[in-house]
């Protein structure tokens, strides 16, 4: 693979033929044990009309039924288990905050696999025996910070437990210490230079030299900022609970689309109103069915997440596919008169103006009849300069929220209000951000 560092490099750079053979192999293995030892799976096997001896070859998964969050919700805690109780080493799972959590579990064989898997994703973004690792991602039932984790202690890394929040002391322990890697959510990691910043320090003057984030989607421009503003490089890695946790896909050098653990797990996208499957190239919903996982398999799982798939071989010499880096979730979009809206694509918006920090909040209202998006922005504390096209505080300020507004409505193709702020008025994230709030239901 040239001169690119991988930790597996037999199986990364696996010819397609023989990686579609042994994704078809244990995915029959997985359909039998599931259909003999769940009998959600087996039930709706039967309801669909099919059996595992009928999945000859991988385009047949598509006979399959999907399996959705409301079936771990209904099954919980227990009913999805494909192991005896007493062979689960570890549980993880969600909040439970909008209702019963969703549940997922592991043996002994799953965590020593799901390690390798962020080992391997953690070489993918640079990262090596002997560093020293931040890991500023929350642990206890999420399942980022025991995950990455794992992972970079399976690696051989002296790793910084300190999960979110305190950030103080966050920017204490990277002055002390002196990582050469940190994980974390973006909006954190941002938040965490900020705190910086606010103390006079140059957050570019660190020991840091790339960082992994995810858990919540990011743009092209949050990456130009992490980047700039830390002196880092800055890679996104992707994973949920209910497929195994971080470590589904990681980008490389290359930044060209992240690298799909494809001899774990069999992706696909689909269109999500019709559930028929979607080229190459087209964004769609991502769906995953778990290859080797023991104690809880999930078979076409609809993540709810939106991307495409890359199937060309990387510039670094991987094969294994690629997915585009998140560009939003079903249950995200929302629609404001008739128009669709991520908030990915106003955080593009939003960082392509110097002037604003990268923290952005959006509102949605209803009037009457008629909905109304307000973006909220910070103005930049050095933004706002008396030489600029315009002589007075107060018009520079107009300036901008105009000057937003109309990039804002060019671009989704509705009027925006924009709600101009002083910096650091909008609350920092120390885990996932908050960037949407609809108020349409209320």
């Amino acid at each position: 693979m040239g001169g690119v560092v991988t930790l597996q490099p037999t199986i990364e750079s696996m010819s397609r033929s023989e990686l579609e053979a042994l994704q078809l192999t244990r995915l029959q293995e997985t359909l039998h044990r599931v259909y003999e030892r769940v009998p959600f799976y087996h039930e709706s096997f039967a309801l669909a009309g099919v059996h595992p001896r009928d999945i000859r070859q991988l385009s047949d998964i598509r006979r399959l039924p999907f399996t959705i969050k409301g079936d771990l919700r209904s099954h919980y805690p227990f009913g999805l288990l494909a192991v005896a109780k007493n062979e689960v080493a570890r549980y993880h799972g969600s909040s439970g905050t909008k209702g019963k959590p969703t549940v997922v579990a592991y043996t002994k064989n799953d965590l020593d696999m799901w390690s390798t898997i962020v080992a391997r994703a953690i070489v993918t973004a640079g990262g090596r025996a002997g560093d020293i690792f931040h890991n500023a991602y929350g642990y206890g039932l999420f399942t980022g910070g025991l995950g990455l984790h794992a992972g970079a202690e399976r690696l051989g890394m002296s790793v910084i437990p300190i999960s979110g929040g305190n950030t103080p002391r966050q920017v204490t322990i990277i002055e002390d210490f002196q990582p050469r890697g940190i994980a974390g959510t973006p909006s954190y990691i941002l938040t965490m230079a900020e705190m910086m910043e606010a103390q006079g320090k140059d957050p570019r003057h660190t020991s840091l030299e790339y960082g992994i984030f995810g858990a919540e989607p990011w743009t092209e421009g949050m990456r130009r900022t992490l980047e700039e503003k830390l002196g880092i490089r800055a890679f996104d890695i992707y994973g949920l609970s209910e497929v195994i946790g971080p470590g589904v896909a990681m980008e490389c050098s290359m930044q060209d689309g992240l690298h799909i653990a494809e001899d774990h797990f069999y992706v696909e996208v689909i269109d999500s109103k019709t559930g028929e499957p979607l080229e190459p190239g087209e964004i769609g919903e991502l769906v995953f069915t778990s290859l080797t996982k023991e104690a809880l398999p999930i078979i076409r799982y609809r993540t709810g997440d939106l991307a495409s798939l890359q199937p060309e071989p990387c510039r670094c010499g991987r094969t294994h596919q690629r997915m585009s880096r998140i560009k939003g979730r079903v249950d995200d979009m929302i629609i404001v008169r008739g128009v669709n809206v991520f908030p990915t694509e106003i955080e593009s918006i939003v960082l392509e103006h110097h002037q604003l920090t990268p923290n952005y909040q959006v509102v949605i209202e209803r009037t009457g009849s008629l909905d109304r998006l307000t973006v909220r922005v910070e103005v930049s504390e050095q933004s706002i300069d008396l030489h600029g096209p315009v002589d007075s505080e107060a018009q520079q300020y107009q300036f901008i929220s105009s000057t937003l507004a109309e990039a804002l409505r060019d671009r989704l193709l509705i009027s925006t209000h924009v709600e101009l702020l002083s910096p650091k008025t909008l609350p920092r994230s120390e885990g996932k951000a908050v960037r949407m709030i609809d108020q349409r239901q209320l």
